[in-house]
C-alpha cells in the first residue's frame, strides 16, 4: 500500500487544485515554496497589492535587489515593485513550468496583478495587462485584472490578444456569469480569426469576504453560510455553463473552462475551525487559492468531511433565507467588489510610498 496522502494530496486526488496566495522572497530562498510544491501538491500562486506590500515594505530582504534596479536606472516606484515582483514570480514560475507542461497549460501558473488604481479605466488596464504579459519571461503568467465593468471589457480585450487573465475581485454568480460571457465573446473572436483557442483563465470568487460583511446583520443561524452558498451558486451555473451549446461549440474547436478560483479562503470568524473555508470548498475542477498560514493549518488538522455539491437550488434557499433577514445579496456584491477595489488600492498606495523610501525616489507619476 502506499503512504496515507496529507489533505493537501488529497484535495489534488480529488481533482481541485492547490494555489498558494503568497509569495516572498525569504520563501523562495528557504526551499519553503520548492517543499509545497513537493509535499503539499501546490501547483500555482498567486499575489496582489497587499501580499506585495508586506513582502516588500517590511524588513530589508529587498533593499538590495531594490538599490540594483534604482542604480540601473529604474526610479519610478511603480516599475520597481514589478521589477522585483517579476523576479520572484519567475523563479516561482520555473517550480512550477513542470504542472504547466504537464498539463498542457491547464495548472502551473503564478498571477501578477495589474495597479488597482486602473480598476475602472478599460484603456489603461488593457495597455498594463500587455506590458506585464511582455515584460514576463515565462509563459505560466496569468495577469490580474479586476471583475469590475470596465475590467471585464480589458479582460475580454486581453484573451483576445493571447494574454492569460486571472479576474479578480468577484463576488456573485452574476459577477461570474458576466465574467464567463466575456471569455467566451473573446474566445469567439479569435475563432473567427482563425486564432488559437488556448488562452488560459480563471474566475476568482472571493468567499470568506461575504460572511464578514453579513454576519453582523445575520442572526447566529445564518452566520458564515452565506460565502459558501455564494460559492455553491457559482459552482453549479460553472458545471451548467459546461454542457450549454454555446461552450461546447467553442470547446471542440479547441477552448478550455475557464476555472473557477475560490479566493479570500482563510478565516476571520475566531468562532470557526481556520480551515472552515478550504475545507468546505472541494470540488473536482477548480482551484483554491490559501495563504501560507491556512494551508499549513490544513494539512496540520484540516479533513476532506465536506464537499462543496452543485446544488444551486440549496443554495438558493440559503440566501432567500439571508434576504428575508434583511440583507440585500446584489447590493453587497456590488459594496463588496468597490470595497475590494478600493482596499488595494490603499495597499497599493502605501506600498508605492514604502518603496519610494527606501529607493530615495521623489513621488512621480505612474506611466499607466
Amino acid at each position: 500500500m502506499g503512504a496515507e496522502l496529507n489533505p493537501a494530496q488529497g484535495l489534488h486526488a480529488l481533482g481541485q487544485s492547490l494555489w498558494l496566495d503568497s509569495i516572498n522572497r525569504v520563501m523562495l530562498r528557504s526551499g519553503a515554496l520548492a517543499r509545497y510544491v513537493g509535499e503539499l501538491a501546490v501547483t500555482g500562486l498567486t499575489s496582489n497589492p497587499t501580499i506585495l506590500g508586506h513582502a516588500m515594505a517590511a524588513g530589508s530582504d529587498y533593499d538590495s535587489p531594490l538599490v540594483r534596479l534604482v542604480d540601473a536606472g529604474v526610479t519610478d516606484a511603480q516599475d520597481i515593485v514589478y521589477g522585483l515582483a517579476l523576479e520572484d514570480l519567475a523563479e516561482a514560475a520555473a517550480l512550477f513550468r513542470p504542472e504547466w507542461e504537464r498539463t498542457v497549460g491547464t495548472d502551473g501558473y503564478v498571477s501578477l496583478e495589474v495597479p488597482p488604481d486602473v480598476a475602472y479605466d478599460a484603456a489603461a488596464t488593457i495597455a498594463l495587462a500587455r506590458r506585464l504579459h511582455d515584460q514576463a519571461d515565462f509563459p505560466n503568467l496569468l495577469v490580474k485584472i479586476p471583475g469590475t465593468p470596465q475590467g471585464l471589457t480589458a479582460m475580454e480585450e486581453a484573451i483576445t490578444a493571447g494574454i492569460g487573465v486571472n479576474v479578480t475581485l468577484l463576488f456573485s454568480d452574476s459577477h461570474y456569469l458576466r465574467t464567463a460571457d466575456a471569455y467566451m465573446r473573446a474566445l469567439e473572436r479569435r475563432r473567427a480569426a482563425g486564432l488559437d483557442l488556448t488562452v488560459p483563465s480563471v474566475a476568482s470568487m472571493f468567499i470568506s469576504r461575504w460572511d464578514s460583511a453579513a454576519d453582523p446583520l445575520l442572526p447566529p443561524a445564518l452566520h458564515s453560510r452565506l460565502g459558501l452558498a455564494m460559492a455553491q451558486k457559482t459552482y453549479s451555473s460553472y458545471l451548467h455553463l459546461l454542457s450549454d451549446k454555446r461552450w461546447q461549440a467553442l470547446a471542440e474547436a479547441g477552448a478550455r473552462p475557464q476555472r473557477v478560483l475560490w479566493a479570500s479562503t482563510s478565516t476571520k470568524d475566531p468562532d470557526l475551525p481556520d480551515t472552515y473555508y478550504l475545507g468546505s470548498l472541494a470540488a473536482p475542477g477548480t482551484i483554491d487559492t490559501v495563504p501560507e498560514k491556512t494551508l499549513l493549518a490544513f494539512v496540520d488538522h484540516g479533513n476532506l468531511d465536506r464537499r462543496l455539491e452543485p446544488d444551486y437550488a440549496a443554495a438558493e434557499r440559503t440566501v432567500a433565507a439571508i434576504a428575508d433577514a434583511g440583507v440585500d445579496v446584489d447590493i453587497l456584491a456590488e459594496h463588496l467588489q468597490r470595497q475590494g477595489a478600493g482596499r488595494f488600492g490603499a495597499d497599493w498606495a502605501a506600498l508605492l510610498v514604502a518603496i519610494r523610501e527606501k529607493a530615495g525616489t521623489p513621488e512621480t507619476e505612474s506611466n499607466h
